[in-house]
């Protein structure tokens, strides 16, 4: 299959190439950048013009909700809403039902996932068995059946000597620990600590649930020498935090969710339960010392946190209703928003979504890691067109994704994806 993409934009942030060409592609591979030779005869031809063509977006943070939580969403759905986003690459936590801690649920995992031919998946192994903060998983066995890092999702894990142990066996073999910072009881409640907190009469979490979690694993990580991505980072505090850890030398590498990126705590309105989520939103203050950090670089990655939740569980009180929100169909857009926005400029808003991911994933891509995030001649061809110029309204209804609810209904984004390729063939076409 030679596939040609003619007269788009081309943008490859990690390279800094920026201008009007075509991408032709064979064999699911890039053969050529701007130039294309003449006597190449594609099957097939998309018309770019006036689209943005950008690397596949990689997604650090999207629940599929399988195994065990097909009433909320099935690889089918989160998938098929993975590529109509523009995401060829998915990083999914291990909180699933059984809990990803044994190889041959890894593998059944990635084997469910390679059959749709839609986005590829990078599971996150277990921490922990059970994620119970016990006993720790076998992560080399867990390494080999497909896992690219251990977490221990949104299960704080208490125990400091379980933590310093698997960091230092993470150390050992060069693998990479992935960690929400949160105190385990300072952050039990349902909202930021703040005004609004207090006069709705809400449980608050304190900022200080998130620095004294990274502290912890500062210390730890000098230590044991290990690596660690931190997940969605909510705070002013904790954002300076990390700049301090990584101006000291600390392998350390941190991402953001759209939520924190864009909303606040006074988004919760009248209890709004759509605005229940994890970590909870914060001060504008927080807002924008994460704008800024994504901005400069002191923030690695821009995730969507996508966790779908179905309608029983998210109609009940604040208090009640579960955390979470579909979002990786709005992925891009947010970025592009945000780009605009903060004047980050177009090449950052996808930095933060392709190549700073790659990144961040590093050794673990193995065969991918030349080309992924990338726009790069002989590279996989995992590409992203999208209409910059588009105006849309994000209509609940109309996701892909079998969880509807999200905090930003109504909102109008500038960005819409026009296709979605996956190892050169065409994973998603937009209606005309």
């Amino acid at each position: 299959m030679k596939l040609l993409i003619k007269n788009g934009r081309v943008i490859d942030p990690a390279s800094g190439l920026d201008e009007v060409g075509d991408v032709a592609i064979a064999a699911g591979r890039i053969v050529s950048l701007k130039n294309t030779a003449a006597d190449f005869a594609p099957n097939k031809t998309l018309d770019a013009s006036g689209c943005i063509v950008a690397p596949g977006l990689i997604d650090l943070s999207a629940r599929l909700r399988e195994p065990g939580y097909e009433h909320e969403g099935m690889l089918e759905s989160e998938l098929a809403a993975a590529v109509a986003g523009g995401v060829t690459s998915l990083v999914c936590p291990p909180d699933t039902d059984p809990v990803l801690d044994e190889p041959g649920l890894v593998e059944m995992l990635k084997f469910r996932a390679e059959k749709l031919h839609q986005s590829r998946v990078f599971p996150l192994g277990a921490l922990t068995r059970g994620l119970k903060g016990e006993a720790l998983t076998e992560m080399v066995q867990l390494t080999e059946s497909g896992c690219v890092g251990f977490s221990q999702a949104e299960v704080p894990l208490a125990n400091t000597q379980v933590l310093s142990r698997a960091l230092q066996y993470a150390a050992t073999f060069g693998y990479t620990v992935w960690l929400r910072p949160q105190e385990m009881h300072l952050g039990q409640g349902v909202a930021a600590s703040g005004a609004l907190a207090t006069r709705l009469g809400l449980s608050g979490v304190p900022v200080a649930a998130e620095t004294i979690a990274l502290h912890t694993i500062f210390e730890l990580m000098r230590a044991t020498g290990a690596r660690v991505h931190l997940c969605r980072i909510s705070s002013a505090a904790g954002v300076a935090l990390v700049a301090q850890a990584k101006a000291q030398g600390l392998n350390v590498t941190c991402d953001v969710s759209i939520n924190s990126l864009h909303l606040t705590d006074v988004d919760i309105g009248y209890f709004d339960s759509r605005m229940r989520l994890n970590p909870p939103l914060r001060q504008q203050r927080d807002r924008d010392a994460i704008r800024r950090g994504l901005a400069d670089g002191t923030i690695d990655a821009l995730v969507s946190d996508h966790t779908p939740v179905d309608e029983d569980a998210k109609t009940l009180p604040f208090a009640e209703a579960e955390p979470g929100a579909t979002g990786i169909e709005l992925l891009l857009g947010l970025a592009c928003k945000w780009g605009a926005d903060s004047q980050a400029g177009m090449l950052r808003s996808l930095a933060v979504l392709t190549s700073e991911p790659a990144r961040v994933l590093g050794p673990a891509l193995g065969t991918l890691q030349a080309s992924a995030g990338r726009l790069v001649r002989g590279g996989v061809a995992d590409i992203c067109v999208f209409d910059a110029a588009a105006d849309w309204m994000i209509e609940p209804a109309s996701l892909r994704s079998q969880g509807k609810h999200t905090p930003f209904s109504g909102h109008q984004l500038g960005a819409r994806v026009r296709w979605t390729l996956v190892g050169g063939q065409v994973a998603y076409e937009a209606a005309p």
